[in-house]
């Protein structure tokens, strides 16, 4: 195979995991069945672990975080844990527990914003919705209760920009009221099926029921809550009754698909990049680094990939980066082929974490944003982050590491610090570092329009961070058993 064609392959991959990843439940679900098509073994953190060397396991949390790892033949209890972490949410509007809206006679769904996103860029787009919904089944007089995933191919809603001649100063410039202006139309009333349960229900316009009592105050249904219409929707694709939908978290998505696209076919507009290509690439190195009994045969670590949601809005969730969640499964890995409760401190010193998290390219638009002497460029491979003050975790002898594997395999690097008169972004690098005590580089590909409903970059890179984490899962035993720092 050319190079060419491996860029190809490894990129439309990448746009399949993309268009089949909508929110963080949907990402972490197709990683499950890469996982469970390689091989990897499903276990539950509710139950014992009984694990072997040279097998291959994974667990999720909440349905939003994944952790996957692969044992090495020659692993004992001690030894490093060899991981890469990235995160499975991005910005997008969630739907609001009472999301009913009625407004001079249009349906409206009640949104919040998640994380930092461009929401200028959510205006005009044709948008449905996805997630999750707990599912209420009757059986033989017996009720139980599932978690489904559901997603509404097909435009539902929409937010439409205010015409210019309404708002002759707009391009001067555009605020957004995320209360007032963000909120998608789903229907107007005028259907007679939709201005019926409309009137039945009454409106949260007037905040009133035909008997006089706030229509907050009947909790009992959901019809109360959310628009007839959209139950319905989500109920016919779930093949169910509206009534049967007991709760539900949804978000607002674009219904654009992921695509290879650019004059000489080198870009991938997508939305989401930020942080799903980083979560694909990570777990296809890891899925190519194991894929046969020869790939764990001298291996004497563990080879890891975390991915965890709510990144965006500071990982503090029992699912989150900044949860026990790695330590848990550091432990209980360490644990299960020892009882010696002291190998885990001497486990974690001897691990390494490469926190993988896009990176800010050059905009040629916007040179000045830029240091003259930290510019990442759109095909130049992995950024390496660096930050004086701990917003990222990268320093000298993690840096170097990662440096030295790309050297190895002739890949490209670059260098990113933020200007010293803007503020600094972050990641999870710090959050695990500091948590954890664990030795980390912070790394991503870089993109353009990043936090936007729609973004991009650039078809090398996404090979490029796939090849860098394949080899560090690959080399990383061997390089560190070289490295002297602390004696």
């Amino acid at each position: 195979m050319s190079k060419e064609e491996g860029t190809h392959a490894v990129v439309s991959d990448l746009i399949n995991f993309l268009n089949a990843s909508p929110t963080a439940f949907h990402a972490v679900d197709e990683a499950k069945k890469q996982l469970q098509a390689a091989g990897y073994q499903q276990i539950s953190e509710k139950e014992v672990w009984e694990l072997k060397a040279g097998h291959k396991y994974f667990f999720t949390r909440n349905h939003s975080t994944i952790v996957a790892f692969a044992v090495g033949k020659r692993y004992v209890a001690g030894n490093g844990f060899h991981i890469v972490g990235a995160h499975t949410d991005s910005p997008s509007l969630k739907l609001k527990p009472v999301s009913k809206v009625v407004k001079g006679g249009i349906l409206e769904v009640g949104v919040q914003t998640y994380g930092g996103g461009l929401w200028h860029t959510w205006f005009d787009r044709d948008l449905t919705v996805a997630g999750r919904v707990i599912l209420k089944r009757e059986n033989a007089g017996s009720v139980s209760y599932s978690h489904r995933l559901v997603r509404i191919e097909e435009p539902i809603m929409r937010v439409p920009t205010l015409a210019i001649h309404l708002d002759r100063g707009v391009n001067d410039g555009f605020k957004v009221n995320t209360q007032t202006h963000l909120l998608p139309i789903l229907a107007t009333s005028l259907k007679a099926e939709v201005n019926k349960v409309s009137s039945e229900n009454g409106s949260v316009e007037s905040g009133k029921q035909n008997d006089g009592k706030k229509e907050n105050d009947k909790t009992g249904s959901s019809n109360t809550k959310h628009h007839p219409i959209l139950l319905q929707l989500l109920a016919s694709k779930l093949e169910c009754e509206p009534d049967d939908i007991c709760d539900f978290e949804l978000q607002a998505c674009d219904t654009q698909p992921s695509l290879i696209a650019g004059a000489a076919k080198e870009f991938v507009f997508s939305g989401r990049l930020d942080n799903l290509c980083m979560s694909f690439c990570s777990l296809k190195a890891l899925i190519d680094a194991t894929s046969s009994d020869s790939n764990l045969e001298e291996e004497p670590g563990i080879r890891m990939v975390a991915l965890f949601d709510h990144e965006e809005c500071g990982s503090n969730s029992a699912q989150g980066a900044g949860s026990p969640v790695v330590l848990d499964a550091l432990s209980r890995i360490t644990y299960s082929f020892s009882p010696n409760s002291k190998l885990l401190e001497k486990a974690v010193q001897k691990s390494f974490l490469v926190s993988a998290d896009m990176a800010h390219a050059l905009h040629p638009n916007y040179m000045d944003r830029h240091e003259e002497n930290h510019q990442p460029k759109l095909h130049g491979g992995l950024v390496i982050k660096q930050n004086a003050n701990q917003r990222y975790a990268t320093n000298a002898v993690t840096s170097f590491i990662f440096r030295e594997i790309a050297s190895k395999h002739n890949l490209p690097v670059q260098d990113f610090v933020v200007r010293n008169d803007m503020a600094c972004g972050s990641t999870i690098g710090p959050i695990l570092a500091s948590g954890i005590g664990i030795r980390t580089v912070d790394v991503g590909a870089p993109q353009l329009s990043m936090h936007s409903i729609r973004e991009m970059c650039a078809v090398d890179d996404v090979k490029y961070s796939y090849e860098h984490f394949k080899a560090f899962f690959q080399e990383f035993s061997l390089l560190d058993a070289n490295i002297v720092v602390d004696i």
